[in-house]
């Protein structure tokens, strides 16, 4: 049997070449990180495969360098010197010996040969390395070189932006070649790589950079909740957005019309997909970057916090051969990912699985992912005809926007395929009066849905600084909850701590509502019956409201009154 190749990850392939893993564990670890986005060295560690010391003791001996150890030990100056912050924090290095030719970085990873040749031109250098422990490098990058957060506003503070010419002059007349030169200065590469940097270690979600009057602000979104930076001075705004446009392929000289492009950034070692979105607006551009992260969002349905009976019920109806199911909520409520774990969840050598996205937010291996650009007259409808001739088992239509994409869905459905859409509705009854408000005819919809699934995200109370307390009948009544149903239970709150920002919240938690189209419901559809009965029917034959879930939420304890009264 030909020997098997884990060239895709330095330190699977050392571990593997040195007989500290064998084919079986590989393949476990790289399926686990496929599922999760984890690197596979946190995997190995936190799977109990080896212990951090024998990982680091193995990957050394095979590179030829050394296990250092970081605590308690004092850096030289002049080391720390030859490696900037923000090169420390991107790519989780520290200089433990330098000279003028050559710099030794303790990290606690093996880096890929890109990495490597990015640290060498950046630094100017030789570099090697040396391993240490995770927690020992990164406590040294914080307590060397600071947050990335003080980092930014030290730099905005430290740096006088006009002497180094960057953001002088009349921003309207900036031609192609000003704008190339001001994207390309210094200190705007500098400022830029720090935002992002920010961004991206606060497990932001997206980042906002929005030019008005007389400020230029920088905003980024954490658990559904905006922060904002230390705002840079208003002279930079055309710099930054011009770096940005050239770091994501876009015409820096177009600042009339929309643009969309992707900027592929790396972080320790890992590299994170950003999505940009250019708007002209009357003060500039306003730019906002979608952070893909798969490290952050895991793609598993276990994962996404539905209760068990949920669970169980969109497990079953995933596996039918046909018929659909729709996901429901605003932007931002996760139906995405629920739609690509479900589709993880069936994605099996038998089965091929198309999907049609405005844009493709993951890539994921064994799916056939198209994206749609109606500019370039890539469009739904036409994009899911095309796949009815590419002998699919299963079709993933990013969203049913109108009469003709419903219409062609329901088609694919009736012919025998399983398809998967979202509907911005608000709940799940809502997505079957939709498809009828698009004159899609009623029986259609009734024969080939076989579900709705209605959702919103949360805020997730901070496990460092949750506190218990006891609600007052006014907080009670809000909820309709009575004393007594609650005799028992403990409501908390999180109090706020460094953890969580002080925000007493930290990651975001699933609300469901699943309205599985049962034969009762089939007739209400049929007779054209409005949301609110159908609801209702839905509620006598088992279904939990999401403002029901949301209550048992708040009940375990992973969640507050005011954030289900917000989003319910």
């Amino acid at each position: 049997m030909a020997e098997k190749n884990y060239s895709s990850d330095p330190v699977l392939e050392s571990l593997h070449a040195t007989g500290m893993l064998d084919d079986a564990a590989c393949d476990e670890i790289l399926e686990e990180q496929e599922r999760s986005g984890k690197e596979p060295r946190d995997i190995i560690v936190d799977g109990n495969y080896l212990t951090e010391d024998d990982l680091l003791g193995s990957i050394a001996a095979n590179a030829g360098s050394e296990v250092v150890t970081l605590a308690g030990v004092d850096i030289n100056p002049d080391y720390l010197a030859a490696v900037k912050g923000s090169v420390a924090r991107m790519y989780n290095v520290v200089p433990i010996e330098a000279d003028d030719a050559s710099v030794t970085l303790a990290t606690y990873t093996i880096p890929s040969p890109l990495v490597s040749d990015e640290l060498g031109f950046v630094l100017g250098k030789e570099i090697r390395f040396a391993f240490a422990r995770k927690q020992e490098v990164l406590d040294c990058i914080s307590r060397y070189y600071g947050s990335a957060e003080s980092s930014v506003d030290n730099y905005l503070a430290l740096t006088d932006f006009e002497t180094t010419g960057v953001g002088v002059g009349d921003d309207a007349e900036m031609d192609e070649k000003a704008l190339s030169e001001a994207a390309s200065a210094a200190p705007v590469v500098r400022l830029v790589q720090l935002v992002l940097l920010q961004a991206v270690q606060a497990r932001a979600s997206d980042i906002h950079f929005e030019p008005f009057e007389k400020e230029f602000h920088i905003r980024y979104r954490v658990d559904g909740a905006l922060y904002e930076m230390t705002a840079p001075p208003k002279t930079l705004a055309t710099p930054v957005i011009s770096r940005i446009k050239v770091m994501s392929g876009l015409n820096i000289a177009e600042r009339r019309l929309p643009q969309d492009g992707r900027i592929q950034l790396p972080v320790g070692g890992r590299v994170i997909d950003l999505r940009v979105s250019c708007l002209p607006t009357q003060f500039g551009e306003s730019v906002v970057l979608r952070v893909l992260d798969r490290s952050v969002v895991s793609l598993d349905l276990e994962n996404l916090g539905m209760p068990e009976d949920v669970y169980d019920s969109i497990g079953a109806d995933i596996e039918k051969p046909n018929g659909i199911l729709i996901v429901t909520g605003p932007t931002g409520s996760g139906k995405t990912t629920t739609l690509y774990s479900c589709l993880r969840r069936i994605n099996k050598e038998g089965t091929k699985i198309l999907t049609a996205e405005e844009p493709v937010e993951y890539d994921i291996d064994g799916l056939v992912q198209v994206p749609i650009n109606p500019i370039q007259g890539n469009t739904f409808p036409l994009v899911l005809r095309a796949f009815l001739r590419q002998d699919p088992d299963v079709i993933m239509v990013g969203e049913i926007r109108d009469l003709e994409t419903a219409q062609i869905a329901v088609q694919a459905s009736l012919t025998g395929h399983l398809v998967f859409s979202t509907l911005h509705t608000n709940d799940a009854a809502g997505a079957v009066t939709r498809l009828v408000d698009m004159d899609v005819a009623p029986y259609l919809i009734a024969s080939t849905l076989n579900a709705c699934l209605g959702q919103r995200l949360v805020r997730r109370i901070c496990g460092s600084c949750r506190t218990f307390y006891e609600p007052t009948d006014e907080q009670l009544d809000r909820l309709g909850l009575t004393r007594e149903q609650v005799a028992g239970k403990q409501f908390a709150f999180g109090a706020g701590c460094d953890a969580c920002n002080k925000s007493g919240y930290k990651g975001r938690t699933g609300l469901y509502e699943y309205l599985t189209v049962s034969d009762p419901i089939r007739l209400m559809i049929t007779e054209k019956k409005p949301t609110l009965v159908i609801r209702e029917k839905a509620r006598e034959l088992g279904m939990r409201t999401m403002r029901e879930d949301g209550i048992r939420n708040i009940l375990d304890g992973a969640t507050t009154i005011d954030e289900v009264l917000r989003y319910t």
